[in-house]
C-alpha cells in the first residue's frame, strides 16, 4: 500500500473517484489532464466485478445491426420498467465508447477481414457483443485502462483505502471518510472534495452465492443512501443462472456466450427443461433461465450446462477462463455436464443519476453499477453493464469538466464513526444466508418481513462500519421487495405471481423510507398482539 495513505491532504482541489472498476478507470482517463484523486481499496485489477466480466459489451457495430434495434431489445427485456431515452442514448454512444477502448489498448477480437467480431449473448435480436478470447473481455478492459492509468501524469491513484462515509453540508458533497482497508480499527482519514464519483460496483456479495468478488457489498450504495441519496430500484437483483458450483465463493461463473454458441441446460435426468419455460428456451431473459435452473435445484433433480455437442474439444480454445474454472473443480467440460446455481450477479438498483450521472446530492455523481440509470429496468439485458459504465463514465468526465466547482472548506475534526470494530463473520453470514433464502431468486412477504427487520437492527448497532454498511444496502433491497407485491423482471413475488398494473414504475425511495417500512412491521405484531389481549 503506498505511503500517501498518511499523507492525504485535509482539502484538494482534485476530482475524488472512488472505485478502480471499469467505471472509475474510465472517469479518470475521461478526465485528463484535470487533476484526479482516484481511491481503490483493492489493487487496480483487483477486487473490480467489470474485470470478471466474460460476456463483453454490447455495441450495435455489426453489418445490418443499429443502435435503435439494441435500444429495442434493451426495453424488451426490462419488464415495462426501462427508460426508452436513456436505452437509446446508450446505444447510440456505444460505438464511440468501443473507439475510446481501442485507443486505450483494449485487443476486441476481429474477424478475418479485421472487423471488430460480434457475438450474440440472450435476449439479443443480432450479432452485437464484442469480446475478447471470447471470455476475457473484463479482465482485458481493466488490465489496458489500469495501465493507461498507472501512467496518466494527472491521476493520483491511492490503493488500499476504504470509504465508510460520505461528509455532506447543506445538502452538498464536502469530502469522504477513509479508513485503511488492511486494519479496520486504525484511525479514519478524511479528504475534502467538492465533487465526488462513486464507482464503487454492486451488492453481490450480500448473498451467499454470488459471481462478485468481496469488494461488491454495497458499500457505496450504503454511504450515499446514509447521506440521504435517492435510491432507485434497489429491488431488481439479476441473478446469472449458470454460476459454476465449484464450492468457492465467489462461485465461478459459466458465461451467457456458452449458451450462444449453442450449449443447452439438463437436469439430472439428461433432459432439457428451459424448452418448455420459454420460446427462446437457453436464450430467454436471465430472470427465466434463473428460475428454471432453480426450480429444477429445488426439485433435487439437478441442473447442468452442456457444452458437450457444442463445443466439445474447442471448449478449451473458445472459452479458456471457464474451461479454467472447471479443470480447477476436476470437471472436463469437454466430456462433462457442468453442474451450476443461480447466483446474485447484478444489481439493477443503485443510487438514482439523471442524465449525466448526477445524484440527488450536489456535487455527487455515481457511475457503473452502483448506479441506476434506467437504462436496464426490472432485468438487465446481457452485456449492456460494461456498456453503461463507460457511457455515463464519459458523460460525468464532460459534465465534470464543463462545471464550475468550488474549492472546498476544511473539514471538520469530527468524525462520522472514529472508532471501528472489526466485522462479525457470524453476522456477515448470517445476513448473507437470509438475503439468499429470503431476498433472492424467488421471495415472499413472510420471509422479507424477517428479512427486512433483521437488516433494520443490525444496521442500527453494528459496530463494524463495513458490517453497518452491509446492513444498510440490504435494508434497502428487501424493504423495496417487500413493497412491490407483484413479480416484474427479476424480481420474483411466490405470493405475487403475477405483473400489476399499479406497480409499471420505478421505485424512488430513500433509507428513511426503508426504516420506516422496517419500523411499521416491527409494531404489526405488537398491535396484533394488544388487540388479542384487549379483546
Amino acid at each position: 500500500m503506498p505511503n500517501t495513505i498518511h499523507d492525504l491532504t485535509r482539502t484538494t482541489d482534485d476530482v475524488v473517484i472512488v472505485g478502480g472498476g471499469l467505471a472509475g478507470l474510465f472517469c479518470a482517463l475521461k478526465l485528463a489532464p484535470r487533476p484526479v484523486t482516484l481511491i481503490s481499496a483493492a489493487p487496480l485489477g483487483q477486487g473490480a466485478s467489470s474485470a470478471w466480466a466474460q460476456g463483453g459489451i454490447a455495441a450495435a457495430v455489426g453489418e445490418g445491426d443499429s443502435p435503435e434495434a439494441h435500444a429495442a431489445d434493451t426495453v424488451a427485456v426490462g419488464a415495462g420498467l426501462v427508460d426508452e431515452a436513456v436505452a437509446l442514448g446508450i446505444a447510440r454512444e456505444a460505438a464511440p465508447r468501443i473507439h475510446d477502448l481501442l485507443n486505450y489498448g483494449v485487443p476486441f477480437d476481429r474477424d478475418l477481414e479485421g472487423r471488430l467480431a460480434v457475438g450474440r449473448e440472450a435476449a439479443h435480436s443480432a450479432r452485437r457483443i464484442v469480446h475478447v478470447r471470447g471470455d476475457m473481455a473484463g479482465a482485458a478492459i481493466i488490465a489496458a485502462l489500469s495501465e493507461a492509468v498507472r501512467h496518466t501524469p494527472s491521476i493520483r491513484l491511492i490503493e488500499g483505502l476504504v470509504a465508510e462515509a460520505l461528509l455532506t453540508e447543506d445538502g452538498a458533497v464536502t469530502g469522504l471518510q477513509l479508513r485503511d482497508a488492511s486494519n479496520v480499527t486504525s484511525r479514519p482519514v478524511t479528504i475534502a472534495s467538492r465533487a465526488v464519483v462513486l464507482a464503487t460496483g454492486g451488492i453481490g456479495h450480500l448473498y451467499a452465492v454470488t459471481t462478485n468478488p468481496v469488494e461488491a457489498s454495497g458499500s457505496g450504495l450504503a454511504i450515499a443512501a446514509r447521506a440521504g441519496a435517492v435510491i432507485a430500484d434497489p429491488e431488481f437483483v439479476q441473478f446469472h443462472p449458470t454460476a459454476i458450483m465449484a464450492g468457492r465463493d465467489p462461485a465461478p461463473l459459466a458465461t451467457e456466450a456458452l449458451r450462444g454458441e449453442g450449449a443447452t441446460l439438463i437436469n439430472g435426468k439428461g433432459e432439457r427443461f428451459m424448452a418448455a419455460r420459454h420460446p427462446l428456451a437457453e436464450l430467454a431473459p436471465r430472470d427465466i433461465v434463473a428460475r428454471g435452473v432453480f426450480a429444477e435445484t429445488a426439485a433435487s433433480r439437478g441442473a447442468f450446462l452442456d457444452a458437450r455437442e457444442a463445443l466439445g474439444a474447442r471448449f478449451a480454445e473458445k472459452f479458456p477462463t471457464v474451461h479454467a474454472s472447471c479443470i480447477a473443480a476436476g470437471l472436463d467440460p469437454a466430456v462433462q455436464p457442468i453442474p451450476i446455481a443461480p447466483a446474485a450477479h447484478y444489481h439493477m438498483g443503485g443510487i438514482a443519476v439523471d442524465a449525466r450521472g448526477r445524484t440527488s446530492i450536489d456535487g455527487l455523481w455515481a457511475g457503473g453499477e452502483v448506479s441506476s440509470t434506467g437504462a436496464h429496468g426490472a432485468n438487465r439485458l446481457a452485456s449492456n453493464s460494461l456498456l453503461e459504465a463507460v457511457v455515463y463514465a464519459a458523460r460525468i468526465a464532460e459534465d465534470i469538466a464543463g462545471r464550475a466547482i468550488p474549492s472546498p472548506a476544511w473539514l471538520p475534526e469530527a468524525l462520522v464513526t472514529p472508532r471501528n470494530a472489526a466485522i462479525d463473520t457470524r453476522a456477515e453470514t448470517s445476513l448473507r444466508a437470509m438475503m439468499s433464502a429470503h431476498v433472492g431468486v424467488i421471495r415472499d412477504g413472510d420471509g422479507l418481513v424477517q428479512a427486512v427487520e433483521h437488516f433494520a437492527v443490525l444496521e442500527r448497532d453494528a459496530g463494524s462500519a463495513a458490517l453497518r454498511n452491509m446492513a444498510t444496502a440490504a435494508l434497502l433491497v428487501a424493504a423495496s421487495a417487500f413493497t412491490r407485491r407483484e413479480s416484474r423482471g427479476a424480481h420474483f413475488r411466490s405470493d405475487h405471481p403475477a405483473e400489476a398494473p399499479a406497480f409499471a414504475k420505478r421505485t424512488m425511495t430513500t433509507l428513511a423510507a426503508a426504516r420506516e417500512i422496517a419500523e411499521a412491521l416491527t409494531e404489526q405484531p405488537a398491535r396484533r398482539t394488544a388487540q388479542a389481549m384487549i379483546a
